[in-house]
């Protein structure tokens, strides 16, 4: 009988949601091979997986032909738009048009230092991509910047010691850097979240 109960519980569960998860590729990300083709804008609006959902797809990829066809598609799924720019190459392009907010490849370079300020002036909120992964010296990166714990790449390094000396710095938020469905969880990050004691800010309250 006690099993017979439980099995009635759990058929009225809700699924559980993330609060929100930012940095997300979808088949936009053309020539991204890590993508799989059923990871599409509607796929991930149907799993609604997070509270909040921000579609981050490679600008590259999309910006010369699709962006139009992009935020259309976004935010005709209730989506948020933003976009994943690769180093300062691209920044002069990527500010000149809108996003709900910037995911950054800060790469240990000056330019890209420098490039950080474009994006800032566009008064989008820029999250700098998974610094542990590109060796981003955050100690340069702006205090208005948020830095991103992302669940693909957070547990290449011992957390503490990277993000420790910049929690008092920084705002941060917790993606999963999705490139297919089985990706679309952030439980690394989550627990390296905890173990640094930071507080994830919410894209509403910015």
């Amino acid at each position: 009988m006690p099993l017979m109960n439980s099995n009635r519980r759990f058929k009225n569960m809700q699924p559980f949601r993330l609060p929100q998860d930012l940095h997300i590729h979808t088949t936009y990300s053309q020539y991204d091979g890590s993508v799989v083709p059923e990871q599409s804008a509607e796929l991930i609006a149907r799993v609604r997986h997070a509270e909040i959902i921000g579609i981050s797809d490679h600008f590259e990829h999309f910006a010369d032909s699709l962006y139009d066809n992009y935020v259309h598609d976004l935010r005709a799924l209730g989506l948020w738009v933003g976009t994943e720019v690769d180093g300062a190459g691209s920044v002069d392009f990527a500010s000149s048009l809108h996003f709900d907010y910037y995911i950054y490849h800060c790469y240990d370079r000056d330019a890209d230092y420098r490039a950080v300020e474009k994006l800032l002036a566009t008064g989008s909120p820029v999250i700098i991509a998974h610094p542990n992964a590109l060796d981003t010296n955050l100690n340069r990166v702006p205090g208005q910047c948020l830095v991103e714990l992302n669940n693909r790449y957070v547990w290449r390094c011992d957390w503490m010691r990277f993000y420790g000396p910049h929690r008092q710095r920084f705002r941060f938020v917790i993606n999963s850097d999705a490139h297919q469905p089985l990706w679309l969880g952030q439980s690394v990050a989550r627990r390296a979240a905890a173990e640094l004691g930071v507080q994830e800010v919410s894209i509403t309250d910015l």
